[in-house]
This record gives structure tokens, sequence and C-alpha cells, in this order.
């Protein structure tokens, strides 16, 4: 992996010199280190070849510490008399040119994301990437209820993109469900983590309500402070005229942690 930085915004006045962080994977088995370093996958150019990462505050699910919440079972218990099958199918052998998954991602981008967040164009260029590794298909009675596109490698899952039928969405929490459904089974299949992407403003909090055993990249390591994210997450949108390092009370405290 090559790591690289981007020049941002610069202010003199707090000597605060922000630049992009970047990591571009060299290899398929770069891709347990490159999350553990708190990169993701950057897909808004479409005509870069390589795949490209991205540093972020992103929230992953330690499957060590990770059991059941009564909100997942009480979510299961609504989904079990649908009786819903999962299969993890490598993405070499699914066929990403069949119509009813073709119509089935495009609806719902067209219902659930819109255009201006992803394209089908995007899509497209997401599911060519080296990057995506798997498909998770559940169905029903011969039913597509939804798909999850996953990177699988080396013990970590990264949660990618998910598609469900939004008929049982209000009914069912069938997206929650999903959600869970992936985290058991990459337990149960002694993955050590799965990745479910930036956790950034209160929005995103629901990834952290529902689930156990969780921790968020805070620039330096793998936070399990939950109060702390959520008081991130509430202050996202307020402008800060100095990065959190400088606004410490103690920075001495902090640099002896490191």
């Amino acid at each position: 992996m090559k790591i690289f930085f981007s020049e941002n915004q610069v202010d003199y006045n707090t000597y605060t010199f922000n630049y992009a962080i970047y990591c571009y994977k060299e290899s398929q088995q770069e891709l347990p280190e490159i999350y553990e370093k708190g990169f993701l996958p950057y897909t808004n150019n479409l005509t870069i070849e390589g795949d490209i990462f991205y540093l972020a505050r992103s929230l992953r699910v330690d499957l060590a510490r990770f059991e059941d919440t009564s909100e997942n079972r009480r979510v299961n218990r609504l989904v079990e008399p649908l009786n819903i099958n999962l299969e993890v199918i490598p993405k070499a052998e699914f066929d990403l040119e069949n119509p009813i998954f073709k119509e089935f991602c495009a609806n719902y981008i067209n219902e659930r994301i819109g255009d201006d967040n992803m394209s089908h164009e995007r899509w497209d260029y997401i599911l060519s990437r080296e990057l995506g590794t798997h498909i998770l298909q559940f169905t029903a009675e011969g039913k597509v209820m939804g798909y999850i596109l996953a990177a699988i490698e080396g013990g970590v899952f990264h949660y990618w993109f998910a598609f469900f039928d939004t008929e049982y969405m209000r009914s069912h929490s069938l997206g929650k469900w999903m959600m869970w459904r992936a985290i058991r089974w990459a337990k149960d299949n002694n993955l050590q983590y799965v990745y479910l992407g930036t956790v950034y403003k209160p929005k995103a909090m629901y990834k952290v309500r529902d689930h156990k055993g969780l921790a968020f990249f805070d620039g330096y390591r793998w936070n399990e402070d939950m109060k702390r994210l959520k008081e991130l997450c509430e202050t996202d949108d307020q402008p800060k005229e100095i990065d959190h390092f400088k606004s410490l009370n103690d920075q001495n405290v902090f640099l002896k942690s490191l």
C-alpha cells in the first residue's frame, strides 16, 4: 500500500494545516491492514483505475466482543416469520448482469439513495472493482429480499453497500435485520472485524445504538468510548476554529497515551 496526503485548508492563525489522507491499495491481501488503519474506499471518481481509500472516522464491530442485544433479538423475531435465506456468494461466481439483480438495485437507488448520491454508472463502477469480493443474497420463497456488497479478506468483513425490499422496511425493520444478520454471519464464520463505514453526524448513530462490541477510529486508535463518539457526532455540523488536539485541556495527557 501507499499512503499519500493532499493539501486542503490552511489557517496560519492557529497553525492548522489540513491534509486529506489517502491510501492506494497495491494488492487485495492488504485489505485487513488498510481497514485497520482507518481507511475506507473512495469511489466518487469513476476514472480512477486503482482502488483508493480515504482516512475517516469509521466504525467497526470487534466480533470477539459482539453479542446480540435486546434490539437485535426484537428485530430478528419480527423477521423470523419471513423465513429469509442467506447465501454468501463470491462475486466472481455471481451473475452481475442478472436482470433481477440489476433491476432490484436500480429501483433501490432510485427510491432510497437518489442519483445525486449514487448514479447507476457509479454503481456499475463499484461492482467492477476488485475490492468488493462477495454478494450476500437474501431470499424468501424465491423472492429477493435484499443484497449486500461486501469486501471479505483475511478475517475482516466490510459491509459496503446494502439494498433491500423497502416494502418490509417499517413493518419488519429489514435493513436493520440485514446488518445484524451480516455481523452474525461474520462472527459465526470466525472473522475478526466487521467494518460499517463512516460515522458522522447524529443520523449515523443508528449503527451505534443497535450493536455491541463497537469501536470508532479517532485518528490514532480504535476508540471504544461510545459516549465520546456521540459527542463528536452531535457537533459535526458546528464550525471548528481548531482541531481536536489543540482543543484538549491537557495535551500532555493525550501524548502520554500514544
